[in-house]
């Protein structure tokens, strides 16, 4: 069967399709690894233009997953699920109550969250009918924007810099890149932000004295450190030859577009902080409160502890010569194994 094929091919081990026309309910839920824990990962709410993207898509964010959770030093595994958008506000809520009956009947193997495309009004629907999703979003965007904020100053200690007066360019700003603008604000940082809603952007940088910059030209544009923090894939090999900071630190979810990319950045010179553990305080602050049930305060450590993780990666990347990508994912499925 195609199906099976796609799976070996990505390598996922448990998809559940999900399908209910009298409600517009079209989505999959792929559960990469509960070696740690249950499944964490959000749902993303996107038109997929055939079933193969959208399979692509959640194998390899649940994967990602997986390595943000086993690096953040949390209890939990990968998982994602991915839907396309039902037409209609009405349609829209029913198909999202029905997507939390079926996350329900999985009995917390997988805990979900927001994503791109999936709004407040959507989590809310779902938690009408499971326990299983977090909708307090505030929370898990400030605990995400402090984790980033860490890495970037991890990556500007490697190049003898503090955060006070250090130029980033921030990509995206909706719920997470605006989250991140102002906690580098707070700290000192001079920001570039850049996004597809012109009116959401100028109001950001009006409110913390920021530059705008066009979308397409932020990639590209002078800083010493470059945030993507919207949609993933971004930095293709083009874009990665065309990049002059020296770090890159962002938190949108697998942003290089290919390992290439990566390379190409790696042989100029210029830092790049594994996604993976950038973005990993929003899971941290969702699976420390629900699954392992630390405090608030021993939530903050392990955020704060990413950019001593962060850190620790971008050295044992330059001494031995390879992507930071690398190191990272030995990390994490050494401690994977650990616990098989």
């Amino acid at each position: 069967m195609i199906v099976l094929e796609e799976l070996e091919l990505l390598g996922m081990r448990r998809l559940i399709v999900l399908a209910d026309p009298s409600v517009g309910l079209r989505a999959f839920i792929v559960i990469d690894d509960l070696s740690l824990g249950p499944a964490a990962g959000g749902v993303r709410t996107f038109d997929y233009s055939d079933e193969q993207s959208a399979l692509h898509d959640a194998a390899e964010l649940a994967r990602a997953m997986t390595i943000k959770c086993a690096l953040a030093g949390i209890d939990a595994g990968g998982g994602k699920a991915v839907m396309w958008p039902p037409r209609g506000a009405a349609a829209r809520a029913a198909a999202f109550e029905r997507l939390g009956e079926h996350i329900e009947e999985l009995g917390g193997l997988f805990r979900t969250a927001g994503d791109l495309g999936t709004g407040p009004a959507d989590l809310a629907a779902m938690a009408r009918t499971t326990r299983y999703v977090h909708t307090e979003e505030r929370g898990l965007t400030a605990a995400a924007a402090r984790g980033l904020r860490a890495c970037v100053a991890a990556a500007a200690e490697l190049r003898g810099r503090g955060l006070a007066g250090l130029h980033v360019a921030v990509q995206g700003v909706g719920a997470v890149g605006s989250a991140v603008a102002r906690e580098l604000a707070r700290v000192g940082c001079r920001l570039t932000l850049a996004d597809l809603d012109a009116a959401r952007v100028r109001a950001l940088a009006d409110e913390l004295g920021a530059q705008v910059a066009a979308p397409d030209a932020l990639l590209a544009s002078e800083c010493d450190v470059l945030a993507p923090c919207g949609q993933g894939g971004v930095l293709t090999v083009a874009a990665a030859a065309a990049v002059r900071a020296f770090a890159v630190c962002g938190a949108a979810n697998n942003l290089l577009a290919s390992p290439e990319a990566g390379a190409a950045l790696a042989a100029r010179g210029v830092l790049v902080v594994p996604d993976t553990i950038a973005s990993a305080g929003a899971v941290i602050e969702g699976i420390g409160h629900s699954v392992m049930e630390l405090d608030a305060g021993a939530r903050a450590a392990l955020v704060e502890r990413l950019g001593v993780t962060a850190g620790e990666v971008l050295r044992e990347a330059a001494a031995a010569g390879k992507p930071p990508d690398d190191i990272a994912r030995a990390r994490a499925h050494a401690r994977i194994a650990s616990r098989r």
